[in-house]
């Protein structure tokens, strides 16, 4: 309750993720059907995991692994698959999907690792794993394993040479259909914080990496033999 109280900024107070979120309610929800499951009684845990999806338009597997401190913001149109595992403090948008590629068996959906933050419509498939402190922007369609925040040094500036150098956190950023690293955050838990927002130098060299690409035309075709 305390992450959607402190992440969710229409949520003014305990007692309203309580009564009107049904994000919060469909993820109690679901931690009863996990319960069940576990028992041995996955006739009623499915039972009830049809009821959630129909009653909040969330599609969560009982087998399914969650962790602590899981925000849902808003939740309509989640779905998460059997065997996917969803590390603590995380945050998903609507819209998200942790599905299989239909090409698997057994160990099948994605791994998303703590303090990531999803954005809204994203679609995330395969046994793959998204790191500690990931964010993918929304609508996103993530194929293969985002890798997690990192230790990068931050140098002084030109004016001040005498600086010495840190280290700071930094946490990846996937955009695209399909999902590349485009960038990297400056904090290490971005579901903590819920800041969609990468590194400009990283944007601007992508950028330039774009515009070499479409000058010498290896963007739209292959060169001839």
């Amino acid at each position: 309750m305390k992450a959607f109280k402190d992440r969710d900024p229409a949520c003014a107070s305990y007692s309203w993720a309580l009564l009107y979120r049904k994000g919060y309610r469909s993820l109690q929800s679901y931690r009863i059907a996990h319960a069940l499951w576990n028992q041995g009684r996955k006739v009623l845990a499915l039972a009830l995991q049809s009821r959630i999806s129909e009653v909040f338009a969330v599609d969560i597997h009982p087998a399914a692994r969650i962790g602590d401190g899981i925000l849902l913001d808003h939740g309509t149109g989640l779905v998460i698959g059997e065997t996917a595992v969803v590390g603590n403090c995380v945050s998903l948008m609507q819209g998200v999907t942790l599905g299989g590629t239909g090409k698997q068996i057994g160990d099948r959906h994605p791994k998303i690792c703590q303090g990531a933050l999803i954005g809204a419509g994203t679609t995330i498939l395969g046994n793959i794993v998204v790191g500690d402190g990931a964010m993918i922007a929304a609508g996103s369609l993530v194929l293969k394993d985002v890798p997690p925040h990192r230790l990068e040094e931050k140098k002084g500036s030109d004016e001040v040479e005498a600086k010495a150098s840190e280290e700071v956190d930094c946490g990846s950023m996937a955009v695209g259909n399909p999902a590349r690293v485009v960038g990297y955050l400056e904090d290490e838990d971005p579901s903590l914080t819920m800041k969609h927002d990468a590194r400009k130098d990283y944007f601007e060299h992508v950028a330039i990496s774009s515009m070499d690409g479409r000058a010498n035309g290896t963007f739209y075709c292959k060169k001839e033999s």
